[in-house]
């Protein structure tokens, strides 16, 4: 099934699960997400608490900008500067992003759907981590 921007629109419970591939140690982040139709795309918020290995927790947030582009989904950053894109028609893998020097590859998994996955692979001079993130719709 073909999913379009307006499929995303919800809230959701997310739960993150974060591996350094440097030193095997794993973070933990639990909140929630909205997905709000503003203008011809959406605005992304997420906001939850984040556990550290060390078991220090702080809260988290963040926010992207989510916009049509053919039939695939372009995520900004908040202040409109491109992350990555991603089509929902084939199968969700995403636009890699180079951060400086380090590169993000991953992609989404509908399969579950309206239960989906994003997953990133983080390899570069100052990142080296795998970040599993899942989204269940939140009444």
């Amino acid at each position: 099934m073909t999913r379009t921007l307006a499929d995303f629109i919800g809230r959701y419970a997310v739960a993150r699960e974060i591996e350094d591939h440097l030193t095997g140690a794993r973070s933990r982040f639990v909140g929630v997400a909205g997905i709000e139709a503003q203008d011809a795309g959406a605005h992304y918020r997420e906001t939850g608490r984040l556990t550290l290995p060390t078991g220090q927790e702080v809260t988290a947030e963040r926010r992207y900008l989510w916009r049509p582009e053919g039939k695939a989904i372009a995520v900004d950053f908040a202040d409109g500067v491109p992350f990555h894109r991603f089509d929902p028609s084939l199968g969700g893998a995403a636009s890699a992003h180079l951060c400086g020097a380090d590169l993000y590859r991953g992609g989404y998994d509908f399969t579950r759907w309206p239960e989906w996955t994003l997953l990133w692979e983080v390899s570069g001079p100052r990142k080296s981590y795998r970040s599993r993130t899942v989204f269940r719709p939140d009444p």
